[in-house]
């Protein structure tokens, strides 16, 4: 069972698009003298310069996650790109291992492992984002004794994070960003909550989280074997029932929502007619050029038959482009903002 301690004093926080403005608000609010740890996942891109902007809207002392770093009170610690941040112990740990939710760094790894470790001393707070990361790891920390606290959705940039949260769990408080940091100055200095032991599938999450030697008999104890296959390495995925959340994980480590599998379907779908439509265009230009050395060649019937071929081909690529285009346009911004993030990734992030 994690220590024990007499405060909830580790703050994990998570977001996506929309969350640094919200994220900026939460910690220029907080005093010198806050008494616990803050962990920031922020949906990133390969670079960031986050702990650098962050760094100069709070007086507390912000720096980039470094494995092995001791977690310490009234510290701010930022995940790197490309990295999922850890807590083991009472220590952080940085992996590279393979995306959940479509995220790397993701909310979820950081929200369970900090359950597992700690306990009844977390609060999750989860900000403006889009998809449903978050939403898992708040349930494990609710399970685990701790406190949920999202971001009021009519606040957010982005919804659609903070509605999913809030449909899925038994949220403690949900507030606006501004409102934040004096919530959580009165949450911090409560007693914190009593610590269960840590129930299995959390412990064998976020031992794969960790990267802990892993086997398929591990993932099979989560849930059962669905007819499903992984949006990133097509192998099998399991079913996951969390409370009234649908959730599928494979036996490599990559773990989706039911609503980011779907998105990352979306996305396979829209790479495979993109790449259909392409490949019929090809074939239009060179069944073409065929045709035209025919022609030259005095063989006119033959021309004739390839341009056909040609035609047909243009009108493969013109339906498949208008599929294309009719695709469901909401899925693929809300993965958009999430993969390309470029109004917080480019902007925020710091380079390692």
């Amino acid at each position: 069972m994690p220590s024990s301690s007499a405060r909830r004093d580790i703050v994990v926080v998570g977001g996506s698009a929309g969350g640094l403005d919200a994220l900026s608000s939460l910690l220029s609010g907080l005093s010198a003298d806050f008494p616990a740890a803050v962990l920031i996942v922020l949906h990133m891109g390969a670079s960031s310069h986050l702990t650098h902007i962050l760094s100069r809207r709070c007086v507390l002392p912000v720096m980039a996650a470094a494995t092995g770093r001791p977690i310490e009170r009234g510290h701010v610690y930022v995940a790197m790109p490309e990295k999922h941040l850890l807590v083991h112990d009472n220590h952080l740990l940085l992996r590279r291992g393979p995306r959940e939710n479509l995220a790397r760094p993701a909310i979820d790894p950081l929200f369970r492992t900090a359950a597992a470790s700690f306990g009844g001393r977390v609060i999750g707070v989860l900000l403006s984002g889009g998809l449903s990361d978050g939403t898992a790891g708040l349930r494990a920390i609710k399970r685990c004794g701790g406190l949920a606290v999202v971001q009021e959705p009519a606040d957010a940039a982005e919804s659609s994070m903070p509605e999913h949260a809030i449909r899925h769990v038994e949220v403690d408080h949900v507030c606006t960003a501004a409102e934040m940091p004096g919530l959580l100055t009165r949450l911090v200095v409560q007693p914190a909550g009593s610590t269960p032991d840590i129930p299995l599938d959390i412990r064998i999450e976020a031992a794969i989280a960790v990267q802990e030697p892993n086997d398929i008999e591990n993932v099979s104890r989560l849930g059962k074997l669905s007819p499903f296959t992984c949006p990133e390495c097509h192998g099998a995925l399991w079913e996951i029932e969390d409370g009234p959340m649908l959730r599928y994980r494979c036996h490599v480590g990559h773990a989706f929502s039911a609503e980011d599998a779907q998105a990352a379907q979306n996305r396979e779908i829209q790479r495979m007619l993109e790449s259909v439509v392409r490949a019929n265009r090809e074939r239009a230009a060179l069944v073409r050029r065929m045709a035209e050395k025919e022609r030259k060649g005095q063989n006119a019937v033959l021309a004739e038959r390839l341009e056909r071929r040609a035609v047909e081909y243009d009108e493969n690529a013109r339906v498949l482009g208008s599929l294309l285009a009719a695709a469901d346009e909401a899925a693929v911004t809300n993965l958009t903002s999430r993969s390309n993030l470029a109004a917080n990734g480019e902007e925020d992030g710091e380079t390692t």
